[in-house]
This record gives C-alpha cells, sequence and structure tokens, in this order.
C-alpha cells in the first residue's frame, strides 16, 4: 500500500524530530512529555508503552526560523518564550490533575508587526517507533460547525487521545480578524488537530493573543467497542469539564418573562391561525402560508399545563383552545393523525419535501403521539383516544422500514421520498429511540404487553451506531430516556448502555465554549445544543426539549448507579441553560442583530415569543423565524427550578436538579442533584406579602455551621451550594 502524502509542514516535523534531541523533560506523576524545538514549531511528544509517539505542535512560526530564548517553570507551570522575525511566543504547559494523565498548552502571540495568519498547519501527528508519521488511527469524533472544539482518537494500537480546545480563548483573535472559531478542530489522518482560523486581516502590533488553549487526554486503552466509546467520551469529557474555564450565569426572573410570554403568545394575532372551526398556533410569528401543525399544538399545550399545575390553576383560555383543535388532525381514511390540519391542507404550496399532503418525515408522527400519551397519562380521555385510534398505523409504519425508517415518507402508500439524511448516512437513526418512548409509554398507559415488545425491537436498531444515532437532539434525548426504562424493566445492562451511546451524541452536538465576537457579545453561548447534526445554529424549541428530556432522564436514573460522568454533564447543562436560553427572547438582544427579513412570517422585535435560531457571532439571527412552538421554554423552567413554599411566603429556586424537596412549618429541605466538586445556586424569592421581618438561614444537613449567603437583598438571598447535597432552609 503506497504512504499517504504528507505536507510539507508534517514532512518537515517528521525529519527534524527524528534528527533532534529535546530541549526539555517536563514530568507529572503519571505523564512525561519531551518538547523539541524544529526550525518552525515547539513540540510536545508522548511515548506510548510500545515506543511510539504522538505529538502536539505549539508555537508555530509561518518564517521556519524559531528561536528559543527563555525556559522557566512557576507554580506548575513551564513557560517557553521564543521568537522569529515577525512574532514572539510564549507556550504555557501544566498538568491540571495531581494524579492524572493530561495536560495544558496554552499558546501566546505578540506580533512585531502587523501580521496575517492565512493558513496554518494542524497541530497533531502521530509517530510510529521508527520516528515516521503514523498513517493508521481512527478518529471517533471531531468539531462540526461551531460546536466544541473536541477530537477524539485512537492512535493506531499505541492508546486513545481526547483532546479539548478552549475556543473561548480564541475570542480576541476572531474578534480581530473577523473570522469564525467554526470547525477548526479536525482534519484527515495523519494531519489532525487544531489549525487556526485563515484570516485576511492583520493582528494588531503590541498586543497579545491566545492563538491555542488545547486539553489533552491520554489514555494507554486503544478503544473499540461502540457503547465504550461512548462512555469514555463521557468520562473524558466531564474530566475536561472541571479543569476548563467556565463563564458563570446570572439568575434571569423567569417567573416575570413567562407571564410577558404567556400574554404575547395568547393575544397577538401573528401567533394563531382560524381554521375548521378552531383556533391553532402558527409555527412562526405571522405564518399564514402553512396550515396548522399538530405538534406546534402540544409542544406548547404540555409545558403549558405543567406551568399552570405549577400556579395552582385548573386551567387556561389557551389550553382549553388547544385542546379543543387536537382531534381535528386525526384523519380518518388513514387511521391516524397527521402532521398538518386537513382541513386547510390544500394551502399548502409544496415549496419543500414535507409541505405536501400525507408526507411524514419519520420522526414528527411519534413525537406527538409522545405528547398525546403523556395527556392520557394525565387523565385525558380526547388524547388516550386519538393516540389508542392512531397507534396501530403507527407500528404498521415501524414494521414496513423494519424499524429503521427513511426521511420523509407517503403515509398512504408507505411509499419512501427520501431515504437518507445524506449520501451513505441512512435515514433518522434516533428514531428507533422515540419510537421506543411513545411504545413504553403506550405499554405504562394499556398495560399490553405488545408494545414492550415492539419498543424491544426497535431498541436493537440502535445498536453498535454510537455517535451515528444522533440526528435530532430531543428525539436522541428522548431515546436516552426510553433506553434507561428498558434497562429498569429488563435490568439488561445492553439497555443501559445504548442510553449512554444517546448521551454522548447529544453531548458531543453541544457548544462548550462561549463566543464572545461579533453579534454573539449580546448573548452567552456556553453550553448551547445544536438541533440536527449539521445544524449551523443553536435552536430554542430543541434546547427546551432536551433540558425537558433530560431532566427526566435523571428523575428516571434514582436509585440506579449511572455514569458519574453523566450526571455532572446534565446537572450543569441544565445549569447554564436556565440563564443563558432566555436570550433567544429578541426584546433582550439589540435590533441591529436581528435579520431584516426572516425567511418564515415576520420578526416582532418587541414581542416575547423566541427566535428559532441563534447563530455564529458574525451572522445575524432569527432568519428561520420567530418562533411560536418555542414558547414552551418558560413553561417547562418554572415547574422544574422553582418551587413554592408556603409557610415561608417565598419561592425557591434552584439552577440544580432537585432529587427532592421536604417543606415543613418553618423549613424546607432539598436534595440536591450534581457533583460535590461544582456548585449551583439556591435563591429565596420572598412574595410581595412576605412578612418583611423574616431572616432566612441554609445549612448542609448534618452540619452544624450556617452556610453565608452570596447576596442579600430585599427581593432575594442567594447562597452557593455544591452539587449532591442535602440543604435545609429555616425561617423565623
Amino acid at each position: 500500500m503506497p504512504m499517504k502524502p504528507l505536507t510539507v509542514w508534517a514532512a518537515n516535523t517528521q525529519s527534524e524530530v527524528q534528527q533532534s534531541e529535546p530541549v526539555a523533560l517536563l514530568e507529572s506523576a503519571k505523564l512525561n512529555l519531551a518538547v523539541f524545538l524544529t526550525s518552525d514549531s515547539l513540540w510536545l511528544l508522548h511515548t506510548w508503552k510500545d515506543g511510539s509517539c504522538v505529538g502536539f505542535r505549539t508555537a508555530y512560526s509561518p518564517s521556519g526560523k524559531l528561536e528559543l530564548i527563555e525556559r522557566s517553570e512557576d507554580d506548575g507551570v513551564f513557560h517557553f518564550v521564543m521568537e522569529c522575525s515577525a512574532l514572539k511566543h510564549t507556550v504555557l504547559v501544566s498538568f491540571p490533575e495531581s494524579n492524572g494523565q493530561a495536560f495544558r498548552y496554552r499558546v501566546q502571540m505578540e506580533p512585531k508587526i502587523p501580521v496575517l495568519f492565512p493558513y496554518s498547519p494542524r497541530d497533531i501527528l502521530s509517530f510510529d517507533k521508527s520516528g515516521k508519521v503514523r498513517e493508521n488511527g481512527e478518529i471517533h469524533t471531531q468539531q462540526t460547525g461551531t460546536r466544541s472544539g473536541i477530537l477524539f482518537f485512537n492512535d493506531g494500537k499505541s492508546g486513545s487521545v481526547f483532546y479539548f480546545q478552549n475556543l473561548t480563548a480564541l475570542n480576541d483573535y476572531c474578534q480581530a480578524t473577523e473570522t469564525s472559531a467554526g470547525g477548526v478542530v479536525g482534519g484527515q489522518w495523519p494531519e489532525i488537530g487544531f489549525s487556526l482560523p485563515s484570516a485576511s486581516k492583520p493582528l494588531e502590533v503590541g498586543k497579545t493573543f491566545t492563538l491555542s488553549d488545547a486539553f489533552v487526554r491520554l489514555d494507554p486503552e486503544v478503544i473499540k467497542e461502540t457503547s465504550e466509546i461512548s462512555i469514555k467520551y463521557l468520562e473524558h469529557l466531564a474530566d475536561t469539564y472541571l479543569v476548563i474555564p467556565r463563564p458563570e450565569r446570572h439568575y434571569h426572573n423567569w417567573l416575570e418573562t413567562v407571564e410577558r410570554g404567556l400574554d404575547d403568545l395568547y393575544y397577538h394575532k401573528g401567533c394563531w391561525t382560524f381554521g375548521g372551526g378552531n383556533n391553532y398556533l402558527n409555527a412562526y410569528v405571522a405564518d399564514y402560508k402553512s396550515p396548522p401543525e399538530v405538534m406546534v399544538q402540544l409542544a406548547v399545550l404540555l409545558p403549558m399545563i405543567e406551568y399552570i399545575q405549577w400556579k395552582g390553576e385548573k386551567s387556561h383560555r389557551l389550553i382549553d383552545d388547544l385542546k379543543a383543535g387536537l382531534p381535528a388532525f386525526y384523519k380518518e381514511g388513514l387511521k391516524t393523525i397527521v402532521r398538518w390540519l386537513p382541513s386547510l391542507e390544500q394551502n399548502l404550496d409544496h415549496s419543500e419535501e414535507q409541505k405536501k399532503p400525507d408526507v411524514m418525515d419519520a420522526w414528527y408522527l411519534h413525537h406527538p403521539m409522545m405528547n398525546l400519551a403523556r395527556l392520557a397519562d394525565h387523565g385525558d380521555e380526547v388524547a388516550r383516544k386519538l393516540l389508542l385510534d392512531s397507534i396501530d398505523y403507527v407500528i404498521k409504519v415501524a414494521h414496513q422500514f423494519d424499524y429503521q425508517w427513511p426521511v420523509f415518507y407517503q403515509m398512504a402508500t408507505l411509499q419512501v421520498l427520501k431515504a437518507e439524511t445524506a449520501e451513505g448516512e441512512g435515514g433518522e437513526k434516533d428514531v428507533p429511540g422515540t419510537y421506543a418512548d411513545l411504545m413504553l409509554r403506550v405499554w405504562k398507559l394499556t398495560g399490553e404487553h405488545r408494545y414492550f415488545q415492539e419498543a424491544i425491537k426497535a431498541a436493537e436498531k440502535l445498536k453498535g451506531l454510537g455517535f451515528k444515532i444522533f440526528y435530532q437532539a430531543n428525539n436522541t434525548a428522548y431515546g436516552a430516556g426510553a433506553m434507561l426504562r428498558l434497562f429498569k424493566e429488563t435490568k439488561d445492562e445492553t439497555y443501559l448502555k445504548l442510553s449512554y451511546d444517546c448521551l454522548a451524541g447529544v453531548f458531543n452536538n453541544v457548544q462548550l465554549w462561549e463566543c464572545d465576537y461579533g453579534h454573539a457579545k449580546n448573548f452567552p453561548t456556553f453550553f448551547s445544543v445544536f438541533p440536527l447534526k449539521d445544524a449551523p445554529y443553536t435552536a430554542a424549541y430543541e434546547e427546551e426539549e432536551v433540558y425537558a428530556a433530560l431532566h427526566d432522564y435523571l428523575k428516571e436514573s434514582e436509585g440506579i448507579d449511572i455514569l458519574p460522568a453523566v450526571r455532572l454533564l446534565i446537572t450543569e447543562f441544565i445549569r447554564h441553560m436556565v440563564g443563558r436560553v432566555c436570550y433567544y427572547f429578541p426584546p433582550l438582544l439589540p435590533g441591529e442583530m436581528l435579520v431584516e427579513k426572516s425567511d418564515t412570517g415576520v420578526i416582532d422585535p418587541k414581542l416575547w415569543i423566541a427566535l428559532e435560531d441563534l447563530h455564529d457571532g458574525w451572522e445575524a439571527c432569527g432568519k428561520v423565524g420567530q418562533e411560536v412552538y418555542g414558547a414552551g421554554i418558560c413553561f417547562g423552567v418554572i415547574p422544574r427550578q422553582y418551587f413554592k413554599v408556603p409557610g415561608g411566603s417565598f419561592t425557591l429556586f434552584c439552577d440544580y436538579p432537585v432529587r427532592e424537596i421536604k417543606i415543613g412549618k418553618s423549613f424546607v429541605r432539598v436534595q440536591l442533584s450534581g457533583d460535590e466538586r461544582l456548585s449551583c445556586r439556591l435563591i429565596i424569592l420572598p412574595e410581595a406579602s412576605a412578612d418583611k421581618s423574616y431572616t432566612y438561614t441554609a445549612t448542609r444537613t448534618g452540619g452544624k455551621k450556617n452556610i453565608e449567603p452570596v447576596k442579600q437583598e430585599a427581593e432575594l438571598t442567594e447562597f452557593s451550594v455544591a452539587g449532591g447535597q442535602a440543604v435545609q432552609i429555616k425561617w423565623r
């Protein structure tokens, strides 16, 4: 087999490393790194037990002449200062864990003259025992778009590497050069890793820019089995999360936002369409071209019911309107509910593949059925009838496609209209998970074992897919919950591992960095979720549904020894989400960052209805439209994070999931989820009528010392508490 061709940069490195000696050796308790200086780069090399090694390029000089002028060590951080004709580089290497096989390298650069970076080579090369660039390696996953700067790979048969580029550190560079941090981590074997965004604008003289901030975890195990790849990925990600810089979130008052959103949703005419004798929510503000969709009605209805129940009210006119219109989505000829309102389906303009009568997107049939099952579980007889009248059609479709759904199919004939999401990628591979979720819900409602067996058969199709399960974020998250419930019923660990495969897919499609250039200076991005595996933006509706699904996953996991990494990642996602997603609402954003014209409907910047899409900092937001079915954000957050304490005349907010809460006459005790190495906020929000003389004290259960408030004002008292703790709050 002929050798893979190398770029001149890789070939030069191979030659020079073979012929040179290290300029330094860096050691931690379990890790040794050799530092090599080539003509154009400073390299860190780790040698595996078999004598091969993997190298990481730090400083790079395009001129090909790099001189080491200083090296030192300060409190465990190794400093290397280098110069070339145009640049001064400082490389800082540290070992963030006292007893782990992980290291961090940061590259800082100060231009001596205005310089452009039109190209920089990738920063990872692997070498065999003879010092030649290794030709074989397996990449498990790498960055897509503006997701986390992650690269996870097997280094031949020597070990595996989890690489995380802290893209937050690139903000100054991206702002100065007007470049994006999207797609900068990846490459093709053997030249992989991070490449600085190519720039056509020069960097300012005398200012220091961070060009790289990499966290690397080395594992002597070569990972082959799919579920083990997912587990290792989750564990490496959680361990890395603990040591990367993380932004703090500010408390957002959802109790105010929800009422603004509810008023706008109910009274703004652009949110509604009348058809077939009923009022229906539009998918997007002032989108009158498309008929009402069943998913839209249920996506708002379910969280709205949760919110009204939290308020202690019996119902709301909006709930009554949405429920009244549901039966009209049932099509007698097909014996199932359909996507578009049948009485208005003649208005479909055929502009998109799915905008035709009786064309179904594979996931779309199951999602509203899942919500009907949830409604039925709350005693709604109309929802129960719609569900059970449609369920045999759903099963027929599953059998037709052998539990492997295409993207689009014709509902009457089951003709496949679009088989694959992309060439060679297959159909919507997470749909077996949502189908299993639906079948388990119907099994719970009816007690009929055939539905349980349907869930088992669908789950079989998820085996061996790993990261490839992920198609749509919320559906993959629902699949994780379904697999967890199958594990609880069967005790078969295969299903628990499948739930980890789903979760690895979800967490592989988040943005674990804070974009702070361009328009993104106006909204936070850290730990946001992308709706599809290739979506160029994050989306309000999918974020809220992932949030709700992961809340449910933690609830279902009570009493199960799930991966600590899973608990950590879910709780931290939730904490960041509740302080971040309010920025989908246009009133919190400057008007100049919104598109002048959206693809669907109109954007009303004063309306408390979420935008569908937030983009990379250099792109305007709201291009897709203002998403009426994203209204579930407010309604979903409040019942999960706010807890009324009548005896104390206050509401308790926690930005971590609460595993258990007990309210007494003069105390409230909460058991928090999360990891004790991280913290969350507990906030006491007194009612307007509360006795102003009340004082509040917080202690850890079993502890004697009070937890001091981090903030104490008339309208709130805030405590910072470690995850996993039991905390008691008393008042007098």
